[in-house]
């Protein structure tokens, strides 16, 4: 589990992506127009005494960092997590320097200082998402006890109330807070997608080569048949001839023996070639729903110590038996939930097909113990583990993302897919087993799904 664990948080830190200068550099020339516009405006435009010395010195520092790193390193540069929380610490600090200037937390531009945090939470793992917002709380309540006075009409001074201030800095901190889990909740769910859909990709990519492959099987078994026919036939016709005009050259006679058994075998392994290569064959690109059940529970049927697998097709209304075309998708999509309750049933596992007109519906039940209720709601999302709580002995855990392939992959067939816990009578648990059932509608699908 340790491991799964440490796979997926690498695997979703990798699809996150690192963070690049120039992003954070222009983000940054930004903050250094606006807030060198806003102190201009309000010392000379309208006319409040600012310490205006302080005040560009400290967005000079932003804007010497800026030209520095520029200077140093090339804008394509992807930034370490490290480098990239350092950089907006900076910024926190900056800011928290140009308000303290300015009025502190009576400031109206102290919300700003949600944004870096917030932007953090989107590119940063969660450890340097909880120290930047720690940071940034620590200068609001720093601002809030200490801070020059705001910029104000000349002999007036601007004093809110305590408990006003104290409201104020409950606000931003909570906000601070808020924005910070919120993005990186949004940020890590993105991550997971991608991920996942990654994984789906390569799932199906694979599934289509082993078809392209079978195919080809079939095909080479095909054209060598002929020629390996006529060499068949020229070692049985030396053969004879050996053993009538030569009869006493021996090695002559196990020569051409060799060469006709040897021609029997390659002929036999081209057959088995075809036989297995169908799937991919433009001759036998299509198959019933009773050969696709068949096909997806091949390798768990009659399996030592395994569960007895059956497998029902009806036909509803006397509709004729669809003939569908061959999908990898559709196969291993089935696959995978046959699979998973093969894992988990006592005795039986029931594979059923049901077809009307316009209608095709696939559902996999078993006897066993069912999906647990905490995992039942979220069953189909990626990383949830499909039966949490019930985990096989001997079994290894993965990450969870068997069922989000499985049902990526049918539904992208225009299957729409249910899981759910059905009563199977005579279960020793006196549970229900789980059930999981994908449903077509063949007339919205018929061009990508009918053969």
């Amino acid at each position: 589990m340790p491991h799964a664990l440490a796979d997926r948080q690498a695997a979703m830190n990798a699809l996150r992506g690192p963070v690049r200068l120039r992003t954070l550099t222009v983000l940054r020339w930004l903050a250094v127009a606006g807030q060198t516009v806003s102190i201009i405006i309000v010392h000379f435009a309208l006319g409040f005494p600012t310490p205006l010395g302080l005040c560009l010195g400290a967005i000079a520092a932003s804007a010497w960092l800026n030209l520095f790193v520029t200077l140093r390193y090339s804008p394509q540069r992807f930034l370490s997590d490290r480098e990239a929380a350092g950089y907006i610490a900076f910024d926190i600090v900056q800011l928290c320097m140009l308000l303290f200037f300015t009025g502190g937390l009576q400031n109206p531009f102290s919300a700003l200082i949600i944004a870096p945090v917030t932007i953090a939470a989107s590119v940063l793992p969660l450890r340097f998402t909880v120290g930047l917002a720690a940071l940034a709380i620590a200068g609001v309540s720093i601002l809030a006890l200490n801070h020059m006075p705001i910029p104000w009409y000349p002999g007036e001074s601007l004093e809110l109330a305590p408990v006003y201030k104290a409201g104020f800095w409950a606000a931003l901190s909570f906000s601070i807070a808020f924005f910070a889990a919120y993005a990186h909740r949004i940020a890590a769910e993105s991550v997971q997608m991608r991920s996942a859909l990654a994984a789906t990709q390569l799932v199906l990519a694979r599934e289509e080569r082993l078809a392209a492959l079978g195919g080809l099987a079939a095909a080479a078994a095909h054209e060598l048949g002929t020629p390996l026919a006529t060499i068949q036939v020229t070692a049985k016709e030396m053969q004879r001839e050996i053993e009538r005009e030569l009869a006493d050259h021996e090695d002559l006679a196990d020569d051409a023996a060799l060469l006709v058994s040897q021609a029997e075998r390659c002929r036999d392994i081209l057959s088995r070639l075809s036989r297995h290569g169908e799937a991919g064959d433009v001759m036998h690109d299509r198959l019933g729903v009773d050969d696709l059940l068949r096909e997806a529970a091949a390798p768990f049927i009659d399996q030592p110590g395994g569960p007895s697998i059956r497998i029902e097709t009806n036909s509803l209304d006397g509709a004729k038996k669809p003939v569908l075309k061959r999908r990898p998708e559709i196969i291993f999509g089935l696959r995978n939930f046959i699979e998973n309750a093969a894992g988990y049933a006592e005795n039986d596992v029931l594979i059923s097909a049901e077809w009307g007109e316009n209608r095709l519906s696939v559902s996999v039940h078993d006897d066993g113990p069912g999906f647990s209720p905490e995992i039942l709601a979220r069953l189909g999302e990626p990383y949830v583990s499909a039966r949490a709580g019930y985990r096989l002995p001997g079994s290894k855990s993965g990450l969870g993302l068997g069922f989000f392939i499985a049902k990526t992959l049918l539904e992208a067939t225009g299957a729409r897919v249910v899981f759910e816990n059905r009563h199977w009578e005579g279960s020793p648990h006196g549970l229900s087993g789980a059930w999981v059932g994908a449903e077509w509608d063949l007339k919205a699908t018929n061009a990508s799904l009918i053969a």
